[in-house]
């Protein structure tokens, strides 16, 4: 899911251009749901009906219906993070209930990296993450395309340079 323009950069107004994260991570988030949550389903089921008898199978249901109710909050998670290449700043922009957006200027970056755990990089996906010197500010934009990530990386690391430059 994208809004605006995959290289972002700026604003067309007062308005940031946001772009959204890859359906990628939606489906390595909810890929994990199913399978700790279905694993869980039936070792409890197995065990209870084995140990306790088939009625009490019936309490494997629960890690079930988490599984479903899992599944909707994390698409409405992942629809709620988007982030905006402005002028002097990156904003991320996330959260459903607790809505957050952080603001890191380009010249406060210190250190930006990208990773990719196994599991990322089984789903082609990698992480930028921001280091600036107030750790409250430390940013990571996850589930990005590897390539989208070190875009992003070397663009807010030559930004970054340009505006520490000019202290």
């Amino acid at each position: 899911m994208e809004t605006g323009s995959p290289a972002g950069a700026g604003t067309t107004g007062t308005e940031p251009v946001w772009t959204g994260l890859p359906s990628g991570l939606l489906r390595m988030r909810r890929l994990l749901l199913v399978v700790w949550l279905g694993l869980t389903a039936l070792a409890v089921g197995l065990l209870l009906g084995l140990l306790a008898g088939p009625v009490w199978a019936a309490f494997a249901l629960l890690p079930l219906a988490l599984l479903a109710w899992g599944w909707v909050l994390l698409g409405r998670n992942w629809r709620s993070w988007r982030y905006a290449e402005r002028a002097d700043d990156l904003l991320i922009s996330r959260g459903v209930l607790w809505h957050e957006e952080t603001v890191v200027p380009y010249g406060r970056m210190q250190l930006v990296e990208v990773t990719s755990g196994p599991v990322e990089r089984h789903f082609g996906l990698a992480s930028v993450q921001l280091h600036t010197a107030a750790a409250a500010t430390d940013a990571t934009i996850p589930g990005l395309d590897p390539a989208e990530a070190e875009r992003l990386r070397d663009r807010l690391t030559e930004l970054g340079e340009a505006r520490s430059a000019g202290l």
